[in-house]
């Protein structure tokens, strides 16, 4: 009986053997690549956690900086945070923040400058968008019609389609196309929610550009 059993156990070592010959190689390498992926995932969410943390912290001083109203500050605040934490979300708020700290301080390049980053380099839509519209009205300003009507071309979240007609009129506007402006004010009209606030503004200068409101919501309902 002990040797039936000793042999059948040499069979199983044997065939283990065999087995492990075979896919012992591949088995570990398996087992290799999936510790380095555990690992490296963990040493990633690290990092990313780190980085956040530092932008975190970096925001809360171009905050400070605006609170106390030096715009040398914002923009050495702003430029660290692009330059070392370029990726994050806060780097993004931070642009927008600056941006308009610089504009309300009279630095008109610096704030713009801001803006294109955001714009160019931001990896949320939604802040890529209010980047775009933000430059449009600042190039606006400048009588720089064409430049602004290149930040409303191309592809908005959807969400954005009111604002950028709107904003696209102003510059149709300012350009001296009264026709073309009134077409994009209507298409804001109507892409804004009826309950929005912003859709008054829109109706103010539907009305300056001599188009009734009243008269587009009947065509809508007919």
């Amino acid at each position: 009986m002990a040797t039936h059993l000793d042999l059948e156990e040499q069979e199983q070592l044997d065939r283990l053997k065999h087995f492990w010959n075979l896919y012992g190689n591949l088995i570990t390498g398996v087992v290799i690549l999936a510790a380095v992926a555990v690992l490296g995932w963990n040493g990633w969410q690290y990092w990313q956690q780190r980085q956040s943390t530092q932008a975190a912290a970096l925001y809360d001083e171009l905050d400070r900086a605006v609170q106390a109203g030096d715009p040398a500050k914002v923009q050495r605040a702003f430029d660290d945070m692009t330059s070392r934490f370029g990726g994050t979300v806060y780097a993004q708020q931070a642009g927008l923040l600056a941006s308009k700290t610089l504009a309300d301080k009279g630095q008109a390049d610096g704030s713009r400058a801001a803006l294109i980053w955001v714009a160019d380099k931001g990896s949320d839509p939604g802040y890529r968008a209010v980047a775009r519209l933000r430059l449009a009205a600042a190039l606006m300003e400048t009588k720089a019609y064409d430049e602004a009507l290149k930040q409303l071309d191309g592809s908005f979240p959807e969400e954005f389609g009111g604002l950028v007609a709107d904003r696209r009129g102003d510059v149709l506007l300012a350009q001296g196309k009264r026709s073309e402006a009134q077409a994009e004010y209507k298409k804001a009209w109507a892409a804004l929610a009826q309950d929005a606030a912003y859709r008054r503004l829109v109706e103010v200068k539907l009305n300056a550009v001599g188009v009734d409101p009243a008269s587009l919501s009947a065509k809508a309902t007919s």
